[in-house]
C-alpha cells in the first residue's frame, strides 16, 4: 500500500488514459481448434458449498472436459470479515465427492498459484498501481459515514444509490493534504468512456451504459484488499483464463470489468452467463434452505452421480434430456450453444428417483456391485451390531443377493437396513397369537409351506415358490390365497406390508425360512 500511497500523489487531476498496454495475455482464447481451455469456479468461502454452486461448477468442469481443457478453483476470500471457518476445506472436498475434482487448486497447486485471492494482494496492488499512474484511478477518502448517508438519501429519494464521484476531481494538493491526516484511501476506478459491446456466448449481445447509472466502483479497499471487479480481472487474466462461465446476476457487471479490462491493456475472456437454479416455485436458493448443501446430501446417502443429473435435467445445455445420465455422457451431450436464457427449475422432490436409477446402474455392474456389497455390510454392522444373531447374514453372497433382488424398489442403500427390512438381518419376534389372529390354521400352513421347502438346501426361485403357494392356498377349503400371504409374511418378516412373499423366501434362503417357521410351530 505505501507505494500505491506514493503514486497517488503523482495521479491526482491525470486525465484518464483507457487502453494504455501493459502487456497482452499469452494465452489462448480457446476459439481455434488446438487452443488452450482454461475456466474457473471462483466461490467465497462465506458458506459451504450448495447445489447453486455446483451447478455452476459443473459446467465449468463439463466444457473444459468437452474441449480437452483445464478446471481451476479459485478462492475468492478478500471479504475477510464474512468468512465462514470450514468452507475452503469444504467446497474442494464437496468437488471431490461429487466425482468433478479441480485440476488446479488451493489444495493441489498447479502452475498459476496460489489459488486464493488473499495471496494474490501483490498481483492487485501492481494492476492499481498501473491505474493510478494512467489516471483510471484516483483515491476516495469518503468515511463510510458519509457513503452510508448517500445510500439513505437515494432511497428516501426512491432513486437507486451510487457515489457521487466527489473525490474524482481532487487536486494533487487535496491529495496529499488528506494524506497528511492519516487515513488511507480507498481506489475507484473511473467509469469514463463507453462501455464496449460484448457477445455473451449466451445472451447474445450485450452493452451496459454503468457510467450512466452508477458512481465509480471501489477497486481497491483502504485495507489494500481488492474487491471483486478488480479480483477476478486480474486473476483471470494472470491465469490466462480463456472462458468465463459464472452466474446471469454477474451480467451487469461485465461491461465494468470490459472496461477494467481495457484500462489495463488486457485481452479479455470469453462469457458465457448461466442463467439462475431456482426453486420448483420460481424462488431462489437460499442459503437459509438447509437442505441445499451439498454435506446434506451426502449425509442422507444420495449418490453424486444423481445430483449431478437433476441439476442439468432441469436446465439446459444438452443434446437430450432424460433422466439416469452419468457424467461421461453429460460431457458427451454438452453444447454451450444450447443454454437458453430461461432459468432452471429444481425440483427435489424428484430426487429420490433420480437416486433410484443411479443406484440401479451401480448394482449392474460387477465392480461397483462389489462395492455396494461391502458398504452394505458395514451398515448392517453399525445398524443392528449385537442384535445379529449370527454372522451369516454379512457372507457377501448374502448381501449380494438382498441387493439384486431389491434394486429398483428402494432410493437409497441405506433402506435395506431401516426398520422395514430388519427382518433381513434380525429374527423378528412373531408369536403364535399373532398369527393366530390372521388365520386358525398356523399349523396346516406352517407343515405344507416346509413341505414344500424340502431338504434346507433347496435352491428357491420365486416363479417355483409362486406356483407352490398357489397350490398350497388352494388346497385350505375356506382359506384365501391372500390370507395365507399375510400369514406367511409376518412370520417370515413380522411386517403387514413389504416385499412379495416369494421374494422375501427367495431373501432369506431355505433354511432360514424352514428355521423360522418351525420356531413359529414350536412356540
Amino acid at each position: 500500500m505505501a507505494v500505491l500511497l506514493k503514486r497517488l500523489l503523482q495521479s491526482a487531476r491525470r486525465p484518464a488514459a483507457l487502453g494504455r498496454p501493459m502487456g497482452r495475455r499469452e494465452a489462448s482464447l480457446g476459439t481455434d481448434p488446438g487452443a488452450a481451455v482454461r475456466v474457473r469456479f471462483a466461490p467465497s468461502p462465506t458458506g459451504f458449498l450448495h447445489l447453486g454452486g455446483l451447478r455452476t461448477a459443473l459446467y465449468n468442469y463439463i466444457f473444459a472436459r468437452k474441449h480437452r481443457g483445464s478446471f481451476i478453483l479459485r478462492l475468492e476470500d478478500t471479504d475477510q470479515t464474512r468468512l465462514v471457518p470450514g468452507a475452503a476445506d469444504n467446497i474442494e472436498d464437496m468437488l471431490e465427492w461429487a466425482g468433478i475434482p479441480p485440476d488446479e487448486s488451493p489444495r493441489r497447486g498447479g502452475p498459476a498459484g496460489p489459488y486464493q485471492q488473499s495471496q494474490r494482494l501483490e498481483l492487485y496492488a501492481q494492476a492499481t498501481e498501473a491505474l493510478l499512474e494512467s489516471g483510471a484511478a484516483y483515491p476516495c477518502f469518503c468515511s463510510p459515514q458519509r457513503l452510508e448517508l448517500l445510500k439513505k438519501e437515494a432511497l428516501r429519494n426512491h432513486q437507486t444509490p451510487r457515489y457521487d464521484n466527489r473525490c474524482r476531481n481532487l487536486s494533487q494538493g487535496q491529495v496529499a493534504q488528506k494524506l497528511a491526516k492519516g487515513p488511507k484511501p480507498a481506489i475507484r476506478f473511473r467509469l469514463e468512456g463507453e462501455a464496449p459491446a460484448f457477445q455473451d456466448l449466451v445472451y447474445g449481445w450485450n452493452r451496459h451504459e454503468v457510467a450512466h447509472v452508477e458512481g465509480d466502483p471501489v477497486i481497491l479497499k483502504s485495507d489494500g484488499f481488492p474487491t471483486y471487479h478488480l479480483a477476478c480481472v486480474v486473476d483471470d487474466h494472470h491465469m490466462g483464463i480463456s472462458h468465463v462461465l459464472r452466474g446471469s446476476e454477474w451480467l451487469v457487471s461485465t461491461s465494468k470489468h470490459l472496461l477494467l479490462y481495457q484500462a489495463l491493456g488486457w485481452q479479455p475472456p470469453h462469457f458465457a452467463h448461466l442463467p439462475l437454479l431456482l426453486n420448483r416455485d420460481g424462488s431462489k436458493l437460499s442459503k437459509r434452505q438447509g437442505d441445499i448443501f451439498l454435506e446434506h446430501f451426502a449425509a442422507a446417502d444420495f449418490l453424486p452421480d444423481a445430483l449431478l443429473d437433476i441439476i442439468t435435467n432441469c436446465g439446459s445445455g444438452f443434446a437430450e434430456n432424460q433422466m439416469g445420465r452419468t457424467l461421461p455422457e453429460l460431457i458427451t451431450q454438452f453444447d454451450l450453444t444450447r443454454i437458453t436464457c430461461h432459468s432452471a427449475l429444481l425440483d427435489l422432490e424428484k430426487l429420490p428417483e433420480f437416486n433410484r436409477l443411479h443406484l440401479c446402474r451401480l448394482v449392474s455392474s460387477e465392480t461397483q456391485r462389489r462395492r455396494l456389497v461391502g458398504k452394505l455390510q458395514a451398515l448392517v454392522e453399525e445398524t443392528f451390531g449385537s442384535q445379529l444373531q449370527g454372522r451369516e447374514v454379512l457372507d457377501p453372497a448374502y448381501v449380494e443377493r438382498i441387493i439384486l433382488l431389491r434394486q429398483g424398489h428402494v432410493c437409497h442403500l441405506q433402506d435395506l437396513v431401516s426398520p422395514a427390512y430388519s427382518y433381513l438381518w434380525t429374527r423378528p419376534a412373531v408369536s403364535r397369537a399373532q398369527l393366530g389372529s390372521i388365520s386358525e390354521k398356523v399349523d396346516v400352513i406352517a407343515k405344507r409351506v416346509l413341505g414344500l421347502l424340502g431338504g434346507s438346501s433347496t435352491s428357491l426361485t420365486q416363479d417355483m415358490l409362486n406356483r407352490e403357494l398357489k397350490k398350497v392356498s388352494e388346497g385350505l377349503e375356506g382359506t384365501k390365497h391372500s390370507t395365507v400371504m399375510r400369514l406367511l409374511r409376518m412370520a417370515l418378516s413380522g411386517q403387514v406390508q413389504g416385499p412379495p412373499v416369494a421374494e422375501i423366501m427367495v431373501s432369506l434362503g431355505a433354511k432360514e425360512v424352514r428355521e423360522r417357521i418351525q420356531k413359529v410351530l414350536s412356540s
